[in-house]
């Protein structure tokens, strides 16, 4: 009876252990698993707070522009004899954005991408803060550049101060609160600080300069490299 109950009792120990082992094992798995998923998302994340602060700040930028054009116009209107020296700045102070469409496509484009954010809400989110992106470069600064090229308004002090920036003035304002205010909901949403955003930016920057210095440091070493290749042929070619 002693041998089998400790026979018995190593049985139920070494299923006990194996158990332990299994549940460690799936354990660890999973919460490895987690965590990757987790870093996936957040990396995610910055990515697209990140594109989504470049267009913000550009289509800030071709905001001002637009009213310091108008607020050329006012002066002009004050002091007629400024048109000469004005004019220039009118016909440069256009709308312009600068931005890429490659986070767009990624996030916009993959399943995968959407299902690893997995927030419905920063998904829609961000859908309509590019949809608008692209009615801002359509509807102002591609329709400015069109009415400049078409009409040339900045000939005479009349046509410069009949040029109606009025109207893109209240659009690109309307535009720009709405998504400043779709880029402070998904900074709430996945809780993402200005700091985290800052830091992202920096790092970004920090990595696409190396890249690039990397790139001129072999474009130029090959321009050398091939400048002393033909300057050997012309030599062994004795010419005069």
């Amino acid at each position: 009876m002693g041998s089998g109950m400790a026979s018995l009792k190593q049985f139920l120990l070494s299923i006990f252990a194996t158990s332990i082992s299994i549940a460690l094992t799936f354990g660890t798995a999973a919460i490895i698993d987690h965590n990757k998923k987790q870093s996936e998302k957040r990396q995610i994340v910055m990515m697209v707070m990140y594109d989504m602060y470049n267009s913000m700040k550009s289509i800030e930028n071709a905001d001002s522009m637009i009213r310091q054009s108008m607020v050329i116009q006012q002066q002009l209107a004050d002091d007629p004899t400024l048109f000469d020296k004005l004019m220039f700045h009118t016909t440069i102070l256009m709308p312009r954005v600068d931005y890429t469409e490659t986070t767009e496509r990624i996030f916009s484009t993959s399943i995968e991408t959407i299902n690893t954010v997995g927030n419905v809400f920063f998904t829609e989110n961000v859908a309509e803060f590019y949809q608008i992106r692209q009615l801002y470069k359509t509807m102002i600064c591609d329709s400015v550049a069109n009415e400049i090229t078409q009409k040339k308004p900045f000939s005479t002090l009349k046509s410069t101060l009949d040029f109606d920036y009025s109207q893109y003035a209240m659009l690109s304002g309307g535009f720009l609160n709405t998504m400043q205010h779709l880029y402070a909901q998904c900074k709430q949403m996945m809780e993402v600080t200005d700091e985290e955003v800052e830091t992202y930016r920096k790092e970004k920057e920090q990595m696409e300069m190396s890249e690039d210095e990397e790139a001129t440091d072999s474009i130029m070493n090959e321009i050398i490299q091939l400048q002393g290749n033909i300057d050997e042929s012309k030599a062994k070619l004795n010419l005069e």
